[in-house]
């Protein structure tokens, strides 16, 4: 399958847009941006895309696509303006990667199913693309913005990989009850302290234990925080009909509303 007709056409004009709005004559706004603002934005975009990829309408997909592409290619003109690297060398240098790290594809590698695909690409990034780095500290090449949640997940799978795990999901859930139980001990106590230790050790494994259960933990809280916005939007409009706050609402009457906007969902 071929790229479409007019993509590079397409890029070509992109790329000449931003250049305008980085002249002279161009756009203060966008001539006044450092490094770290477009960074900034670029998160923002990613995260966009993750919700709308989570939603039903290709049109939200292809713009927040075309949000974050702007974003890249923005950072890449500052780049070229400073002498440092420009649009070009990126997509040769990315290019070169993805052939490199796909040999089953480009070379004469066979491949007997995806998690040999995985092994394979873990292992040129080490032997060739970081031969120096053999003895590197778990957490490198994870970005540093990533989010905790996501953080703890890539690390802790390394971990996995190197064969300090868990043998089978009972082991975890054991391990989940252990630090629930020291959490609930910990709050008894009502040290500030206390309570913040146990309660990052909870949040450590219940976040290994979706790794074990090929979950992507992230995903997960964030499906169930759309959720929880979506059902309490829902109590706040119903109470809003009766003159009425969630403040100032009885707790029956809160967990009824509640249950009806799950009932809408369709969850019993």
């Amino acid at each position: 399958m071929k790229p479409p007709a007019d993509a590079k056409e397409k890029f070509l004009e992109l790329l000449a847009i931003i250049v305008r709005l980085r002249s002279p004559d161009g756009c203060p706004w966008d001539r006044a941006q450092k490094k770290g603002d477009i960074g900034r934005y670029l998160l923002e975009e990613a995260y966009e895309v993750l919700e709308a990829l989570e939603g039903a309408s290709p049109e939200n997909v292809r713009e927040e696509l075309g949000d974050l592409l702007f974003q890249i290619l923005f950072l890449a003109r500052m780049a070229e303006e400073a002498g440092e690297f420009n649009i070009a060398e990126v997509l040769a240098e990315i290019s070169a990667k993805m052939i490199r790290r796909h040999p089953h594809v480009f070379g004469d590698a066979t491949v007997a199913g995806v998690e040999e695909v995985r092994t394979n690409w873990e292992r040129i990034k080490t032997e060739v693309e970081h031969k120096g780095d053999k003895g590197s500290p778990i957490c490198d090449g994870i970005p540093r913005s990533l989010s905790t949640l996501a953080k703890t997940q890539r690390i802790t799978a390394r971990a996995a990989e190197a064969g300090f795990d868990w043998t089978d999901a009972a082991g975890v859930l054991d391990k989940v009850e252990e630090e629930l139980a020291e959490f609930r001990a910990a709050l008894e106590t009502k040290d500030p302290e206390r309570m913040q230790d146990e309660a990052g050790d909870l949040l450590f494994t219940l976040v290994n234990l979706c790794r074990f259960a090929q979950v992507d933990a992230e995903t997960a809280l964030r499906s169930s925080l759309r959720k929880f916005i979506d059902r309490f939007s829902h109590i706040e409009r119903e109470l809003a009909a009766r003159g009425k706050t969630p403040k100032g609402a009885s707790s029956a009457e809160l967990d009824r509303i509640w249950e009806e906007a799950k009932k809408k969902e369709g969850i019993s």
